[in-house]
C-alpha cells in the first residue's frame, strides 16, 4: 500500500485512471464490452518503480467514474512473458475478448513475442494466458533490434496488426501483419519507416524506434497513425494523417496525406492508446503521464504515473487534429459552478475543470509560490496562442520547464479548457492543440485563481465525488 494516503496526498490524481498505489505506465487495450468501458494499463503492483510489469484493469460505465479491478495479466513463470506482460490491445475475437500483448523473457534483448490471453468471464476479471506466442519474434531479413506493442485494427474487411520497431541502422518503423486469424499471423510489410519524407516532417529524425503505434479512422474517413518516439528513452508522441494502400502482394502501406506533428505539446505525455468506439462512432484516446519529480519523492509517496482524461480525436478539413475532452467528463462537475471576474481572486480545489473564453489578451494564475511567483496561462486571441508558464515549478526531467506555447487559430475569440486533477494538468487550446504537464503543489504554495484582462469569462467546476481510495 501507499505510504501516503491518496486522500491526503494533494498531488495524487483522484479522478483519472490509476491503481490505488505503486507504479503504472502505458494504457493498454481500451475496449467496450458488456455496457462498460474497460481500460488496462502497465502496472507494478509491488513498488512505484518500472519493473515487474503486469496488466492492471479498470472499468467505467460512462468514461468519468472508474472502478479499479486489480490485476488482469501477470508474468508466467518460465513462459514467454516471464519478464513482463507489456503493451498491447484487446479485441473481440468472435465473441471472445482477447488480449494481444508483448511478452518478454529474461533474454529478450529488446525483442518481444506476441502473446494472447482470452477472457474467462464477462467482467474481464480473469484471463487465460496462452503458453505459446503467436509470433515468436520479428520477421527475418530486416535487422530489427526493437519489436513491441501490437495494435490490432480492421481494414478492407480484414484484421491487421501493427508493431512498433527499430532497426540496427537507426531507422524506426511500423511493421504490419495480417492477423485475420488471431492464431495465425502473416507478415505484411513495413507500413511506414523513418526514411519517408512526410514521417520525417511529422515525427522528426531523433528517434531510433517507434513505440505504441495506433491507427484510427475519423468520422470523415481520414486515417490517423500515432506513434511514441523513442531514442533509447521516451521522447514524445506524434501523428500523421493519410490513407492505407493494399498492394497486390498482400502487403499494406500508409500513404501520408500531409498533416502531422506532435500529438500532445506537453512534456509529460507518452504511449497513446486509442479505442475505435463503433457504438458511438468516436475515436477515444488516452495517454500515460509520467512523474516529472525526483524518483525518491515518488518512492516516498508510494505511487507513480496516471492516465490522462479520455480525448475525442477527429480531424479538421486541413487534416490537422481536432482534439477535445470527452463530453462525459462533464459528469464530474459539481452542480454549482464558480466564476471569476477580472481582478478577482478565489481559492481553487485540488481537482477542477475551467472553461475560459477571451476576446482580448488575458492571464489566469492558478498557483502562487511563497516567493510570489505564479503558475499562469496567458491567452492571446490576436496571435492565436496560449502560453503555460510554470517556470517556478521546475521539472526533474531533462527537457526543461520553460514556458510552453500552444498555437491555435487567430481570431476574435479564444476558448481554453483546463483540467486539473492533483498534479495532472491538461490544457486544451480550442480544439487544435493540447498539452499535458505535471505540476506538484508544495506545502507553502497557494492554489488560487486570479484573472486579469478586460474581456474574459471564466467558469469553473470542482470535480466531485472522488474515486474511492
Amino acid at each position: 500500500m501507499s505510504s501516503v494516503s491518496r486522500s491526503t496526498d494533494v498531488n495524487c490524481p483522484r479522478f483519472r485512471v490509476r491503481p490505488p498505489a505503486n507504479w503504472m505506465n502505458d494504457p493498454n487495450g481500451p475496449f467496450r464490452w458488456g455496457g462498460r468501458y474497460h481500460l488496462f494499463y502497465q502496472h507494478n503492483p509491488d513498488a512505484p518503480v518500472h519493473a515487474n510489469v503486469h496488466w492492471g484493469h479498470a472499468s467505467s460505465p460512462d468514461l468519468a467514474h472508474w472502478d479499479d479491478h486489480g490485476i488482469a495479466l501477470r508474468p508466467t513463470p518460465d513462459g514467454p512473458d516471464e519478464a513482463g506482460c507489456w503493451s498491447g490491445c484487446v479485441v473481440d475475437d468472435g465473441g471472445v475478448p482477447t488480449a494481444v500483448y508483448s511478452g518478454i523473457d529474461h533474454n529478450h534483448q529488446g525483442l518481444s513475442t506476441i502473446c494472447l490471453a482470452v477472457a474467462e468471464d464477462d467482467d474481464l476479471r480473469t484471463w487465460k494466458q496462452l503458453p505459446v506466442p503467436v509470433v515468436a519474434g520479428p520477421p527475418p531479413g530486416l535487422d530489427v533490434t526493437m519489436f513491441r506493442d501490437p495494435f490490432v485494427f480492421r481494414h478492407a474487411g480484414r484484421r491487421w496488426a501493427l508493431m512498433g520497431a527499430g532497426h540496427a541502422d537507426g531507422t524506426p518503423s511500423v511493421l504490419v501483419y495480417d492477423c485475420e486469424d488471431l492464431y495465425d499471423w502473416r507478415f505484411a510489410g513495413v507500413l511506414l519507416d523513418g526514411r519517408d519524407a512526410a514521417a520525417v516532417r511529422a515525427f522528426g529524425s531523433r528517434s531510433i524506434g517507434w513505440e505504441c503505434p495506433q491507427l484510427w479512422e475519423t468520422p470523415g474517413g481520414d486515417r490517423v497513425l500515432a506513434v511514441a518516439l523513442w531514442d533509447g528513452d521516451p521522447l514524445s508522441t506524434a501523428y500523421l494523417t493519410g490513407r492505407l494502400i493494399q498492394l497486390q502482394e498482400g502487403e499494406l502501406r500508409f500513404a501520408a496525406g500531409g498533416a502531422g506533428g506532435p500529438l500532445d505539446l506537453g512534456r509529460d505525455f507518452y504511449a497513446p492508446s486509442v479505442l475505435q468506439d463503433t457504438e458511438s462512432g468516436r475515436a477515444l484516446l488516452w495517454g500515460w503521464s509520467w512523474e516529472s519529480r525526483p524518483p525518491e519523492e515518488a518512492a516516498r509517496a508510494g505511487w507513480s504515473g496516471v492516465l490522462t482524461a479520455p480525448r475525442v480525436m477527429d480531424t479538421h478539413e486541413d487534416g490537422t487534429l481536432r482534439v477535445v475532452p470527452a463530453p462525459e467528463l462533464e459528469l464530474l462537475r459539481a452542480a454549482v459552478p464558480f466564476t471569476a471576474a477580472p481582478g478577482s481572486h478565489r481559492p481553487l480545489p485540488l481537482a477542477y475543470d475551467l472553461l475560459v473564453t477571451a476576446r482580448s489578451a488575458a492571464t489566469l494564475s492558478l498557483l502562487r509560490a511563497a516567493s510570489g511567483a505564479e503558475l499562469t496561462v496567458r491567452l492571446d486571441p490576436v496571435s492565436g496562442t496560449v502560453t503555460l508558464d510554470r517556470t517556478a515549478w521546475p521539472r526533474d526531467r531533462p527537457d526543461g520547464s520553460a514556458p510552453l506555447v500552444l498555437p491555435t487559430t487567430p481570431g476574435e475569440t479564444l476558448t481554453v479548457r483546463i483540467l486539473v486533477d492533483g498534479s495532472l494538468l491538461e490544457l486544451f487550446a480550442g480544439d487544435r492543440t493540447t498539452a499535458t504537464e505535471r505540476v506538484y503543489q508544495r506545502a507553502d504554495d497557494t492554489a488560487e485563481l486570479a484573472v486579469s484582462g478586460t474581456d474574459v469569462e471564466v467558469t469553473g467546476w470542482e470535480l466531485v465525488p472522488p474515486n474511492p481510495a
